[in-house]
């Protein structure tokens, strides 16, 4: 037992052993952790003193959001009150895309959910890929009540998805009155350099014709904002501020609803124009141009082959024939012969011409449209009637400078001003111009041609009516207007637009009295040009007028001819009436391209328009 070691020994002399290799395992355990917690707190020293800054910007703002308000744009309303244009709430699918966890999932539901290729978002998240993460992306416009309803249902799982509301354009008589009332598009980059359009935002819709184009400045209206809370996934939690938007100025038009209808509905199937104005102030009752378009697809948004094809559309249902496009004015143009020719004295109310079908000139035969003529006629038959070769002498007498210069006193020639986008001047020839634009001087044989509307003789129907408007009412040429009152949501903001005097055409009574009963003469007359179009109610002023397109070579069998002629070789159809006659309430101006005879095609359509203003009349 003596020999032998204690047990507890042993264990002591083990844990010395081990001490060393042990206290170096604590102290790298240690320098580990030390490491650890340094870069720990460097890192911490580099978010909050080096970026703290920006990181605290980014915070706020993830917190905080601004959303815009969009304005709703002005009511467009007719004469009476009537709406034609208002606003509709439109629901547009917008993401956030720094509040999705799953970018491509949340994209492909909404695909399904509104039953759209899903190629076509991840091309607009492709798009918009260097816009920042936190701002709104519109996927799309405008969702069906279908689309709006499965994704209201299941926002609670689509976390960045937002649904924006906007006030929408909607026309309610689409396609009605659509060249004169115009319609919407987004703002473009051009756009976005003009003064005019200073302070807009991209995506904005802006009038691109017609009264929203002209008025712009009074339909658009100032947008508002609002700041609001949101949590980690873009709910909203409270709102902060908000400044409320502007609504536009609301337009009440000269327009008669029922009136514009009726014309549009007598030119369909055709293609021309209806306008009509009140002579005592020069207001645009109705503006009708066949063919129209529709106004509801540019809010919608055309795609790029429905551009096209609206644009390659043959019939050009875009062009404003009201306005903007001119033609030759045919026999319509002899009222204003006659006036001039009698100022001048180069005839007298007693003068007469023998008309045996055809004025002989030089080597060629300038035909009347009656081949076997009219006989001896004076100014008042020869304007009932419609007697080409009197008004063959009458223009040479008067001569082509002569000529311009009346015309241009009843306004055409020149923009009417009635400020809508795109209105042709027309053009009515003078000797001068003639040798600016081609480099040859002026033909007394043009003169002939002038001298009953055709050759360079160009106008538009509003000039037309405008025209006719001041003969009717003794020579008073007014500005035409289409917008009769601006108000807003003071009394401050109502404006009353007054009638414009363009000029007062310095002219004796008694030459507008003669060429009048000759107008008078051409529906009440039984020998008149349009006497199948009278009305016992009330007597009606007018012309017609037959425009040629191609000419007639010489000797030709007309009657024959016009069987054989192509449609669109055919005359176009003029007719310019006012009514009553003796004290006139409205002036209609109408052409028919290709139709023809103006007493056969145009006049019966012009009657009609009068009828519903004056009657109450809108059957057809």
């Amino acid at each position: 037992m003596k020999n032998k070691k204690p047990v507890g020994l042993k264990i002591i002399n083990w844990e010395s052993t081990e001490t060393v290799s042990f206290q170096r395992q604590h102290i790298a355990l240690y320098g580990i952790l030390l490491i650890f917690l340094t870069i720990y707190l460097l890192r911490l020293w580099h978010l909050q003193v080096l970026e703290g800054s920006s990181y605290r910007f980014q915070s706020e703002n993830n917190r905080i959001r601004i959303e815009e308000i969009s304005s709703p744009r002005g009511i467009i309303f007719d004469r009476a009150g009537v709406p034609i244009v208002e606003n509709r709430p439109a629901y547009h699918l917008v993401i956030i895309r720094e509040d999705i966890r799953d970018l491509d999932g949340t994209i492909r539901e909404l695909a399904r959910l509104c039953e759209r290729n899903p190629d076509d978002f991840f091309a607009t998240v492709e798009a918009n890929r260097t816009t920042p993460k936190f701002m709104p992306l519109r996927l799309a416009s405008d969702l069906d009540r279908d689309c709006l309803a499965r994704i209201e249902a299941q926002r609670i799982r689509l976390p960045g998805v937002v649904i924006q509301l906007e006030p929408k354009r909607e026309y309610k008589w689409n396609g009605t009155a659509a060249h004169l009332v115009g319609y919407l598009s987004e703002i473009t980059e051009a756009d976005f350099k003009s003064e005019k359009y200073q302070g807009y935002y991209p995506g904005e819709d802006i009038g691109k014709v017609g009264v929203e184009s002209a008025f712009e400045q009074y339909l658009h209206g100032k947008r508002g904002g609002r700041q609001v809370e949101v949590d980690a996934v873009g709910r909203r939690i409270r709102l902060l501020d908000e400044v409320l938007p502007i609504s536009g100025r609301n337009l009440w038009l000269t327009l008669d609803m029922d009136l514009q209808r009726t014309a549009e509905s007598l030119l369909e199937g055709k293609t021309g124009a209806i306008v009509a104005v009140d002579p005592r102030d020069g207001s645009v009752l109705a503006f009708a141009c066949s063919p129209t378009f529709d106004q509801e697809k540019f809010i919608r948004g055309l795609k790029k082959d429905e551009w096209n094809a609206l644009t390659k559309d043959p019939s050009r249902p875009l062009l404003n024939r009201g306005s903007g496009a001119a033609y030759p004015p045919g026999s319509t143009y002899k009222a204003f012969v006659a006036i001039g020719a009698l100022k001048e004295g180069a005839i007298t109310p007693t003068s007469t011409f023998n008309c045996p079908g055809y004025l002989q000139y030089g080597d060629r035969k300038y035909r009347c449209w009656r081949d076997a003529g009219h006989g001896g006629v004076d100014v008042e038959r020869a304007i009932i009637q419609s007697c080409d070769v009197f008004f063959y002498n009458t223009g040479l007498k008067l001569g082509v400078d002569k000529l311009a210069q009346y015309a241009n006193m009843f306004g055409l020639g020149e923009r009417t001003g009635i400020g809508l986008y795109g209105e042709h001047p027309g053009l009515i020839p003078t000797s001068w111009w003639k040798k600016q634009a081609t480099g040859v001087p002026w033909q007394r044989g043009e003169t002939i041609s002038i001298s009953i509307g055709q050759g360079f003789d160009l106008v538009t129907p509003l000039q037309m009516a405008m025209g006719y408007a001041a003969v009717a009412n003794n020579g008073k040429l007014w500005y035409p207007y289409v917008v009769k009152r601006i108000e807003g949501s003071t009394s401050d903001e109502i404006a009353e637009i007054k009638p414009r005097l363009k000029r007062k055409i310095p002219l004796e009574q008694r030459y507008f009295d003669l060429v009048k009963k000759g107008l008078t003469g051409v529906v009440e007359s039984p020998g008149g040009t349009a006497h199948a179009i009278r009305d016992p109610a009330y007597q009606t002023a007018g012309k017609t007028g037959t425009a040629q397109v191609v000419g007639v070579a010489q000797g030709a069998n007309r009657k024959l001819l016009e069987k054989l002629t192509k449609a669109k070789d055919k005359d176009h159809a003029w007719f310019v009436g006012y009514a009553p006659a003796g004290d006139p309430e409205i002036c209609v101006a109408a052409i028919l391209e290709h139709g023809g005879h103006g007493a056969s095609a145009a006049a019966p359509l012009v009657q009609k328009v009068i009828q519903a203003h004056l009657k109450g009349k809108t059957d057809k």
